[in-house]
């Protein structure tokens, strides 16, 4: 499949109080890669050792040859914890386009660069946004709050060096899937607490949000498919420094004192995943604050849907919501 024409008529936005549920079956050509997964005999990332598992997440998703964007650049900036690599992709150099810093998922100890570079390279060219994907410290070497900090300094480096990349720092937004979406919302978090640089809005897909693991989709969706409630409970316990981390909110911002003030959000879900739930209920919470909030649901998509948006047209489809909210504006 090929990657879609940025300017062409995407679908209309979906229903933003659709309900949180799973339709019947999964959707085929998402079942087709379940089962391929199946057939290969892939582990729960949570039965194998760290190390172990970044081999198998480099071997799934690593790079490919990639959806064009006019100019992607490597480059590093001072993080707190040493050099903290970024990844700039720019769909027109020629133009100064907002910005979306964005972080990997992986259960807060896999990922790279290149595990999300498919997703960036279709967000860049079909939102137009210079997006920059974080490189962020992984845990069990580098715990909570590494990954906080990291993206909380790329953010605050992006609003103040975004113009020499082409990017608008006054319309920065953030985004992250699965773990990447739980230290989005932690930054918005942050940046609201201690002054940081003013967020446009946050992008948080299938998003973990919640160390207290007793949303029922975990025990409905138990098993997955592509993840678990085994390994959920797992990164908890690899990402965690102490059981006190758990009632932090830059850990559990569903559980934070005050959603008011944060920036507008996106939150996508997805019906076959454990994590339904605590998106869902984020998403209510955020627009019970009185932040302005949609809730994209896709009943019939596993976790990680996104990531399938080259054999899944359904995810594709997503995807041009997605971007359509970030070429639009959170706030339309």
């Amino acid at each position: 499949m090929t990657d879609r024409d940025p300017d062409a008529d995407v679908p209309p936005d979906i229903d933003a109080n659709t309900s949180a549920h799973a339709a019947d079956e999964l959707d085929p050509q998402a079942r087709a890669i379940v089962d391929e997964a199946a057939r290969l005999g892939l582990p729960e990332w949570s039965a194998l050792s760290v190390g172990s598992a970044r081999r198998l997440e480099d071997e799934l998703f690593g790079p490919t040859a990639g959806v064009d964007v006019e100019r992607v650049s490597d480059i590093a900036v001072d993080g707190p914890g040493d050099d903290l690599p970024l990844r700039v992709y720019h769909p027109d150099p020629g133009e100064e386009l907002p910005a979306l810093c964005f972080f990997h998922g992986g259960l807060w100890a896999l990922g790279t660069l290149d595990s999300i570079d498919e997703v960036c390279r279709r967000l860049a060219r079909r939102a137009r946004r210079v997006v920059v994907s974080v490189d962020y410290r992984l845990a069990p070497e580098h715990p909570f709050p590494a990954g906080v900090e990291d993206c909380v300094a790329a953010v605050e480096w992006v609003a103040a060096h975004g113009a020499a990349l082409g990017a608008d720092p006054t319309r920065l937004a953030v985004g992250g899937t699965s773990a990447g979406g739980n230290l989005a919302a932690a930054t918005c978090l942050f940046v609201r607490e201690f002054d940081g640089p003013e967020i446009e809005g946050q992008l948080l897909l299938y998003p973990m949000l919640d160390s207290a693991l007793d949303a029922p989709s975990l025990d409905e969706r138990a098993d997955g498919p592509l993840l678990t409630r085994r390994d959920v409970a797992w990164a908890y316990e690899t990402y965690l420094r102490s059981p006190v981390d758990r009632h932090n909110p830059f850990v559990s911002p569903v559980r934070a004192d005050s959603l008011a003030g944060l920036p507008p959000a996106l939150v996508v879900t997805a019906g076959f995943d454990p994590l339904r739930d605590e998106g869902a209920a984020y998403a209510a919470a955020l627009s019970d604050a009185g932040v302005p909030t949609r809730h994209d649901h896709e009943p019939a998509m596993p976790h990680g849907f996104l990531s399938l948006a080259a054999d899944v047209d359904a995810a594709d489809e997503a995807l041009d919501r997605v971007a359509e909210t970030l070429r639009a504006g959170f706030e339309r």
